[in-house]
């Protein structure tokens, strides 16, 4: 059985975004591998609080990460 964990920054996707989110994952799961698969296909989507996530020795927050794909 298929396990996926997407971590994200906290707040950073709306409730209708995760439910798509975890939709199109499982649908792309399904397409690897077997249809039979979707009723055992566990999709998480973990939210992860600003100053918990790492990049290059430094903690960083969803604000930081959008001046990164800003720049």
């Amino acid at each position: 059985m298929p396990i996926i964990d997407i971590k994200v920054f906290k707040d950073e996707l709306s409730p209708e975004q995760s439910r798509a989110l975890i939709a199109r994952i499982t649908d792309a799961v399904t397409e690897v591998t077997s249809e039979k698969l979707r009723e055992v296909t566990w999709v998480t989507v973990t939210e992860v609080k600003d100053g918990h996530w790492g990049v290059g020795g430094k903690a960083i927050g969803l604000p930081d990460v959008k001046a990164m794909i800003a720049s």
